[in-house]
């Protein structure tokens, strides 16, 4: 390889992969520094915080009530399906709003306006076949 490329092309591909080698090095000594500061703060905090352990504090908290009873509620599973829906809704939502700054920008308002349209599609469909499986109904 040596012979082909010649030594200056092997220096010049050298000097690049250390370039390369020397960003993610700067990645992994950040890194480095912030799993230091998190372990410093939790040590710190583990040193410093009073530890009095008393019998109200060793018992479960619930909005100022006594815990009575056992330890699981019994929560329908609709409640976690309309959560659900609104997460899916509202990271969708996110998307329309660099798209509106996008279509207002002049040479793209007819393919971002497509584009748009097939998403908004996309999501009419998903809608649609929660809606058949009858996953919005309330009872």
């Amino acid at each position: 390889m040596r012979e082909t490329l010649g030594d200056s092309a092997v220096a010049a591909g050298h000097v690049v992969a250390a370039g390369y080698f020397r960003s993610y090095s700067v990645v992994g000594l950040l890194a480095l520094v912030g799993v230091l500061f998190v372990a410093v703060a939790f040590g710190a905090g583990r040193l410093l915080r009073p530890v009095v352990p008393t019998p109200e504090k060793l018992l479960t908290y619930e909005c100022g009530v006594d815990p009575v009873g056992e330890g699981w509620a019994h929560t329908q599973v609709r409640y976690y399906v309309y959560a659900f829906l609104y997460v899916i809704f509202a990271v969708d939502s996110i998307f329309l709003f660099p798209w509106a700054t996008v279509f207002a920008a002049p040479g793209y308002g007819a393919a971002t306006l497509v584009e748009m349209f097939v998403f908004l599609g996309f999501l009419a469909v998903g809608l649609l076949y929660a809606y058949k499986k009858g996953v919005l109904a309330w009872t």
